[in-house]
């Protein structure tokens, strides 16, 4: 009788691509599209549930596709760590999909190109499925190239200028990181005869310190451009603002943490001698305060909160940096609340869009008095995000902040600093967003007699008119609601439920600090090769 762990390992990927083939085939029929992208995820959502339920229960399983033994085969390995990334990237996927089609129903015409944009979304959601569970490094690349060759199509869909010019720029950043990420493959296969996560665990540290540090190196180069750590991290605010309001939320949201996913796998399993900790602390420090810095320059609230995203980047590379159990656990309790909450503000942001016509400060203002629900899904998210008690952002950076002082090291301790000043500054970017845009008048507002003529769609052709002669006031349609209404509470859930959460996130910590779970669970516990491998460090 078969392991159930290991007949739903591969669905998280199937699902999707499944559901993509259907939507291909029903381009023709908007509502059955629509039905089948929605019914898939929500699977998905499903399996996920239970994927994390049994492997919470049961520990770290692999699966070798087709039957192919180790290192021939494709190996899907799932733990607690890439369980609980494939469950809160479920949920965020079909909340934004159920979101866009609200969007569609109140909006669409013939010109709006959904029947590409459906399809492409799965194919986008198979590839974070696959990169969470990869167990090499070929097919970790595999992973991200289908969600990156997706998110091409998604950025630029309605073909406008702005779109066109930042997935120029995206496309661009995206090549030259997997260009390199191709680069530490080939190293590391010349060094270890390998590409297994497993059996490189255990060959790389036989490998001379100078090779492994190089291919190090080269990893942590590639993954820092797709989480956008600084420095490179530049191209973030430029490139995702510009696409629709659901594409946004999901690049923001998910994306970056695929990046950040792949650093913690690599940095825990392959190279746990913690040789660039104190790089990492220093680079998650300047992530998170110049792009605090970088926020509360801004006037648009998606650039805005794309400056946020990157800032907040900065904190699960805190966790990561510091090589401890205690760390890693505040970062992956801090990746499940980001993308919650991250996803659930550009969701906000595309519903003050239609609400106002506009997401310049210059523009809004009186969002509270006009809409007191658009209101209440701001604001607690945003206090989320600003890290008050009691949420789940205050719970997580004092999971980071304890970990930090426990570290008791001088560049731990300024990275404890250095949260708490990111955490204020942040406070204050929202703030300023929740004065400007709700608070005040519009017509006090430089800009407040502008906006949109229509609210924005896939396909994006609105000019600017005055407030009052608006045609469309941009009621927000019940689906669009309810979905940023369900992020919303699922960011709450996770304060409510806290406690188990974190003790979800210490088990996971505790297998990423012993690198033998994860060996044994694909080699075998009796491997020859199994009891050589170097736990390092992490403590």
């Amino acid at each position: 009788m078969s392991d159930p762990l290991t007949t739903l390992a591969p669905l998280p990927v199937l699902v999707p691509l499944l559901g993509a083939a259907g939507t291909l085939v029903f381009g023709r029929r908007p509502h059955i599209q629509r039905t089948l992208m929605l019914g898939a995820l929500a699977a998905v959502v499903v399996i996920c549930a239970m994927l994390l339920y049994l492997v919470d229960r049961d520990g770290t399983t692999a699966l070798q596709v087709g039957g192919w033994a180790t290192p021939i085969g494709i190996t899907l390995v799932v733990d607690r760590l890439s369980a609980a990334m494939l469950l809160v990237s479920a949920i965020v996927l079909l909340a934004v999909s159920t979101y866009a089609a609200g969007q569609h129903i109140r909006d669409g015409d013939e010109r709006q190109p959904t029947s590409i944009y459906r399809p492409t979304y799965l194919v986008l959601t198979a590839g974070v499925s696959a990169a969470f569970l990869a167990g090499d490094l070929f097919n970790l690349f595999v992973g991200f190239e289908i969600l990156l060759a997706a998110s091409f199509v998604l950025l630029t869909v309605g073909a406008t200028a702005d779109r066109i010019r930042a997935g120029i720029a995206y496309v661009m950043v995206s090549m030259v990181s997997s260009l390199i990420f191709l680069t530490g493959i080939a190293l590391a296969y010349a060094t270890t005869g390998t590409l297994n996560l497993a059996q490189l665990a255990v060959r790389m540290g036989e490998a001379p310190n100078g090779i492994r540090m190089a291919v190090y190196a080269v990893l942590l180069v590639a993954f820092g451009i797709k989480a956008a750590v600084f420095p490179l991290s530049n191209w973030l605010p430029d490139s995702y603002p510009a696409a629709p309001a659901p594409v946004t939320a999901v690049f923001a949201g998910l994306l970056t943490k695929v990046g950040v996913y792949a650093i913690i796998r690599t940095h825990t399993l392959l190279f746990p001698d913690g040789g660039f900790d104190d790089i990492l602390l220093v680079c998650g420090l300047l992530t998170m305060l110049i792009g605090i810095l970088g926020a509360i320059a801004q006037s648009d609230i998606r650039r805005l909160l794309s400056f946020t995203l990157v800032s907040h980047i900065g904190y699960m590379v805190f966790g990561i940096g510091l090589s401890t159990a205690a760390g890693l656990s505040g970062a992956v309790f801090y990746v499940a609340h980001h993308i919650l909450v991250q996803t659930a503000l550009f969701l906000v942001v595309g519903l003050i869009e239609r609400q106002a016509g506009s997401v310049s400060l210059r523009r809004l203002g009186g969002l509270a008095t006009a809409s007191p629900l658009l209101a209440i899904l701001f604001l607690v998210p945003a206090l989320n995000l600003g890290g008050i008690p009691p949420f789940s952002g205050f719970i997580g950076k004092v999971a980071l902040l304890q970990a930090g002082a426990a570290d008791g090291s001088v560049l731990a301790w300024v990275l404890v600093g250095g949260s708490v000043v990111t955490s204020l500054l942040t406070l204050y970017a929202v703030a300023r967003v929740w004065s400007k845009a709700f608070w005040r008048p519009r017509a006090e507002a430089p800009e407040g007699h502008l906006t949109a003529a229509k609210p924005p769609t896939l396909v994006e052709d609105s000019t600017d008119v005055r407030y009052d002669e608006r045609t469309d006031p941009g009621r927000m349609p019940l689906l669009m609601v309810l979905s940023t209404t369900a992020l919303v509470v699922a960011g709450l859930c996770l304060t409510v439920f806290a406690g188990p959460v974190l003790r979800i996130a210490d088990r996971a910590a505790t297998d990423l600090s012993d690198p033998t779970v994860y060996v044994g669970a694909v080699l075998g516990s009796s491997s020859a090769e199994h009891g050589k491998v170097s736990k390092g460090p992490i403590r």
